[in-house]
């Protein structure tokens, strides 16, 4: 999944504006889906996976955000750790993430949608 380099405005008064990049909101999602137990890791595309072997640290790899005005859907691609329930998991990180997001940008999260890529049998219970 690609990550969305655009910008927006979180907030604008007479000291000044605010800006925040697109990938700074896939960042907080990445990170607080990997907070909840039984996500093992991100899942990217084939890029994302060749620069994380290589030893370059993308901490968007599997996010995909989309902003709108003041609203934002998120894209998130999960592998799951062997033995742990994919609908509980899932719920918990649309959950943490509208969470992690709100709290810090003051956006509003319509969505966050998960696709599971795969199940990681190295991280099991």
């Amino acid at each position: 999944m690609a990550e969305d380099r655009q910008s927006f405005s979180i907030k604008e008064d007479k000291s000044g504006t605010v800006h925040v990049a697109g990938e700074v909101v896939a960042i907080i999602a990445g990170l607080a889906a990997t907070e909840v137990e039984g996500v093992s890791s991100m899942a990217g595309n084939i890029t994302n996976e060749l620069v994380s072997k290589l030893g370059m640290k993308n901490l968007s790899k599997g996010v995909k955000v989309e902003v709108t005005d003041d609203s934002v859907e998120v894209n998130l691609s999960l592998n799951i750790a062997y033995g742990y329930s994919i609908p509980e998991v899932s719920n918990r990180v649309q959950e943490r993430v509208k969470a992690a997001i709100e709290n810090m940008t003051g956006l509003q999260v319509l969505e966050v949608n998960i696709r599971i890529a795969s199940v990681d049998m190295e991280n099991s219970k």
